[in-house]
């Protein structure tokens, strides 16, 4: 069987493949799972992160403190500079600056745009902390929070604070901003002043007015079905406030829903350490309520000191919550839970009872596992309604955990970095691992860079104005600190609760007054890997490879027809001398095919930029190297019978038929030239033994062979079996040599 790829989405879908080592970075912490893990980092390995070959490369000042985590767009196009990897940030002065995200030499060390919110001559201005009388982000208030990117429309959205005067007199305003990421100007009806209503229902019920220069937009900005929802805390636990989520139309900028967590009591705010609002793939939203009042009686109860599900369906409404059965005792200690936001944890740490997880703690050091279909509301005298509850186990934490193959990462305040284990809904009592070194306060929020579930790094920004790299699967193994060689690489200064944000290679930092690049030293190796799976040094005729390294090509660029060029962007490869054409090229990534001539056996990949070498690396050639290409979240880039995407909101049918696309499967009955798109008649049908398995469960292939109108590209289709619900691992093999694995979503 064989299904044509004609339709507009699977173009979408399938033509950004061959880059699919090109990540972007568009929320806090890569997703709205909020888990801190990016899966598509194909660069960093333990291998190589280490102080001989890993290092600072570059900086960029900025005018103010980022709070924020940067954010990365690749191959943004920024009128009349080309086309640029774009990084992001966003500080307290009010600033929103885009740079160059490989390099800062030459004319790239000045921003490719910066955008500033103030006007001081008009009287415009950020807020003096003083203002406040809270000095909790200091010297003043601007951009407390991580913006939020829509790459479909490429607006960026951003939530200012200024302080207006007029007439002698000051006015505090929070506004929305919608930027284009080209250029940083304004989209229509951009920007929008921030207000809010909400009924009470106290005495009186009087109405509650969001005053804006009471508080401070702190948590990250969650984009949500075409909503921008942005929440707000109080500067230092100062007179009566409350926690307030205000959801906006991305498009219009209208405001679309209001929630206020503690409308007939008090404080309750959303602070969460700058983490952002988590959501799921069903629309709820999942929020972390500081000290307040707590009294939930109903759909309009107070719900401090609380974890909060909330419908985003219409009017936000409260669905569910848990309250620790000691949270009068929190709340009066101020060792609220809202210190630190969740992170969604994937299927596969769950259990048949307890499938969908989320993981967080607060300044109190406990642990909570809860199950996101039933989160327990409140019980007397113990926790004991909810899947765990870990009291003592870490130090107070600010910002989030992670989570990454089967284990949850914590940064606690005073404490060791640890991770702690997770399978069948089970949380281990004690830490899998952690680190040999404790950080003061406030801790630090761990990201976590992996390839799938291989070469995972657990990465941490702490006080002492230092960037940890540990292997992922054992904090005791500490791989680099940017102290280990300090005359190049130490940091000028810090961020409280900042993380840094792992793309492509890089790690990028923000400081009091920088943004600060890490990544590969110039001279370290070049690398080759297969473009879909990652595996390192391993190929075969006709797939498409990813070359990583520095200084590789001019700038970044993307072919932009078939046949493939043999030089883009400066840069021309060859494989054992045979000239491989090139998809896309960047200074420090390639993605190019490898010639169908190539005989098996041992190859040497070169790079030349302007005629001369500038890498090379041994490869090894098979007859066949299966890749299986994944999409975000480690499931495989796959199609449904209808055509549609397969994921965890749109699952394919038991026996219906899904398409999934590989490279390096070898020969195929109807040769195609290197570099040319494929037929779709004659097909070209692969001559070995193409099997596959969902789960460890036989699957019939009814199709296998090039995907016509694309180069390099392998399609199969599989017949789905009757297997369990849920996220079902797919392998596909040629021969016996199995592919990399990837989750299929199955109803």
């Amino acid at each position: 069987m064989f299904r044509t790829l004609s339709r507009a989405r699977s173009w979408a879908l399938i033509v950004t493949l061959p880059l699919g080592a090109q990540v972007n970075v568009l929320t806090y912490q890569y997703d709205n799972s909020r888990a801190g893990a990016n899966l598509n980092e194909t660069v960093l390995t333990p291998a190589n992160v280490n102080q001989s070959q890993f290092g600072k490369l570059f900086s960029f000042p900025v005018d103010g403190y980022v709070y924020g985590q940067p954010l990365y767009v690749g191959n943004v196009n920024i009128a009349g500079k080309g086309t640029h990897n774009v990084v992001l940030v966003a500080t307290e002065h009010d600033s929103v600056y885009a740079f160059d995200a490989d390099d800062s030499a030459g004319t790239k060390a000045a921003p490719l745009w910066h955008v500033s919110f103030i006007n001081p001559g008009a009287g415009v201005t950020t807020v003096p902390a003083s203002d406040t009388g809270c000095g909790q982000i200091a010297p003043e208030i601007g951009v407390t929070s991580t913006p939020a990117i829509d790459p479909l429309s490429g607006t960026v959205y951003v939530v200012a604070m200024t302080k207006e005067t007029a007439g002698g007199s000051a006015s505090y305003v929070h506004r929305l901003h919608a930027l284009d990421i080209s250029s940083g100007a304004e989209r229509p009806s951009s920007p929008v002043a921030i207000r809010a209503t909400y009924p009470g229902t106290g005495e009186g019920g009087n109405t509650l007015v969001f005053a804006p220069r009471n508080y401070k937009q702190r948590p990250g900005l969650l984009l949500l079905n075409g909503v921008v929802y942005t929440a707000f805390s109080s500067h230092c636990d100062i007179g009566t406030y409350h926690g307030w989520l205000m959801g906006y139309d991305a498009k219009t900028l209208a405001q679309v829903s209001v929630y206020n967590n503690t409308p007939n009591g008090n404080q309750g705010s959303f602070w969460t350490g700058g983490a952002a609002p988590a959501a799921d793939a069903n629309g709820n939203i999942y929020l972390v309520a500081g000290n307040g009042t707590f009294d939930f009686t109903g759909a309009r109860g107070d719900l401090g000191e609380s974890y909060i599900k909330l419908s985003s369906a219409g009017a936000l409404a409260a669905v569910d919550y848990f309250a620790p059965f000691n949270f009068s005792q929190l709340d009066e200690a101020d060792l609220d839970v809202g210190s630190a936001g969740v992170a969604l944890m994937a299927d596969e740490a769950g259990s048949a009872s307890h499938p969908h997880l989320m993981v967080g703690a607060g300044k109190e050091g406990r642990i909570y596992l809860l199950d996101r279909d039933n989160l327990g509301k409140w019980q007397a005298g113990s926790d004991g309604q909810i899947v765990a509850s870990l009291p003592g186990a870490i130090g107070g934490l600010f910002g989030n955990p992670a989570y990454f193959n089967k284990a949850v990462y914590f940064g606690g305040s005073g404490d060791n970095f640890k991770a702690f284990p997770v399978t069948n809904a089970t949380l281990g009592t004690s830490p899998s691992s952690q680190s040999s070194a404790s950080f003061g306060f406030p801790g630090g929020v761990p990201s976590i860079s992996a390839n799938g579930t291989s070469n995972g790094i657990a990465w941490l920004l702490e006080s002492s104005a230092t960037l940890h790299a540990y292997d992922a699967s054992n904090l005791g193994h500490e791989l680099y600190n940017s102290n280990q060689n300090s005359s190049r690489d130490a940091l000028a200064s810090y961020v409280k609760f900042s993380v840094p944000a792992i793309a492509n290679g890089k790690v990028y930092v923000g400081t009091q007054e920088s943004l600060t690049v890490f990544g590969l030293l110039r001279g370290a190796a070049m690398a080759v890997a297969n473009a879909a799976s990652g595996q390192a040094g391993v190929t075969a005729p006709g797939a498409i490879i990813s070359i990583y390294g520095s200084g590789l090509a001019q700038t970044t660029m993307s072919a932009t027809g078939l046949p493939l060029p043999s030089t883009l962007a400066g840069a021309s490869v060859t494989v054992n001398g045979l000239t491989a054409p090139i998809f896309y090229a960047s200074p420090v990534q390639i993605n190019a095919q490898v010639p169908f001539q190539t005989p098996v056996g041992s190859a040497t990949v070169a790079v030349k930029l302007g005629g001369n070498v500038v890498g090379s690396s041994g490869i090894t050639v098979q007859n066949v190297a299966p890749g299986l290409f994944l999409a975000s979240g480690g499931h495989a880039a796959a199609l449904n019978q209808d055509g549609s995407a397969n994921g965890p909101s749109n699952p394919a049918a038991a026996e219906s038929v899904v398409s999934v696309f590989l490279t390096g499967l070898g020969p195929v009955d109807h040769g195609v030239a290197t570099g040319a798109a494929a037929s779709a008649n004659p097909l070209s049908q692969v001559s070995g033994n193409v099997s596959a398995s969902f789960g460890g469960q036989s699957a019939l292939v009814t199709f296998a062979g090039l995907a016509p109108g694309f180069a390099g590209l392998y399609q199969v289709n599989i017949r789905v079996p009757q297997v369990p619900a849920g996220s079902q691992a797919l392998q596909v093999a040629v021969n016996g040599a199995g592919s990399n694995s990837g989750g299929i979503s199955v109803r």
